[in-house]
């Protein structure tokens, strides 16, 4: 699941990586949560021979995706991720799989590691190399009961990687870079020709860096609900360990 990110990365490195058009400045973004507007970039209309328009366009968009036949918006759930297993074939994603493949640019994630019924130790998940990605998005245009448009999106999951599944079992899909062009062609790719994009990242592509709470309340949305906690069992160990000895060297003691 991904129900937080980040996109810390300026109005021109965003541009520059998506392969948009220039992009209006706007401010670093530390905790986005679903209903927000998201960027999303998405294959341009078909452009005229000789036409120096770049083939992609950003737009922003719902996060939270409703499909086209939705009638009464107070009933629906809100969709802000998809199973990309069954993107598909399931009604509310099949039409927007085919159709609006999108690409969602982003600094990394916030999971929590569950800890019962409640949410545990948050970790902010990041690039290992820095730097922006592209989350696998899908967008929909919702028409509201008086004529109005509104543009939604989602994000695709699939099974966590084993660096990550000790958080949680699922992660957002991330689309390599070359694979831009592939994944937003609608025109001539079929959901079965980009099926073998949806995977998880490679097991050293992030890493995990325990947060604090802060991260939790939507509030709150400046760069400290990034820096790095101890998490409460490694604080509780060395509090235990005798003076000048860490909880290794205690371990080691034991041989």
């Amino acid at each position: 699941m991904c129900g937080r990110f980040a996109l810390t990365a300026t109005a021109d490195q965003t541009a520059t990586f998506l392969g948009v058009g220039e992009l209006e400045e706007f401010p670093a973004r530390y905790n986005i949560a679903p209903t927000q507007p998201i960027l999303m970039a998405v294959a341009a209309p078909s452009r005229p021979p000789g036409s120096n328009l770049p083939d992609r366009e950003a737009l922003l968009v719902r996060w939270g995706l409703l499909p086209a036949w939705v009638k009464d918006t107070r009933g629906f759930p809100l969709l802000f991720n998809a199973r990309s297993e069954e993107a598909a074939t399931k009604p509310s994603f099949r039409t927007a799989m085919r159709h609006r493949r999108a690409l969602v640019p982003a600094s990394g994630f916030y999971e929590w590691q569950q800890s019962g019924p409640a949410k545990g130790q948050a970790y902010w998940i990041r690039p290992r190399h820095g730097g922006l990605i592209a989350f696998a998005g899908l967008m929909e245009t919702w028409c509201e009961p008086g004529g109005s448009e509104m543009d939604t999106g989602a994000l695709l999951t699939t099974a966590a990687n084993p660096a990550i599944a000790h958080i949680h079992h699922r992660m957002p899909v991330v689309i390599d870079e070359k694979d831009f062009a592939r994944w937003l062609d609608c025109r001539r790719q079929e959901p079965r020709d980009v099926a073998d994009l949806l995977k998880s990242a490679q097991p050293d592509f992030f890493e995990a860096v325990p947060v604090s709470s802060l991260v939790n309340k939507v509030s709150n949305m400046g760069p400290e609900v990034q820096n790095r906690i101890e998490p409460p069992g490694v604080r509780e160990a060395k509090q235990k360990a005798p003076s000048g000895e860490t909880p290794e060297h205690k371990q080691m003691s034991l041989f």
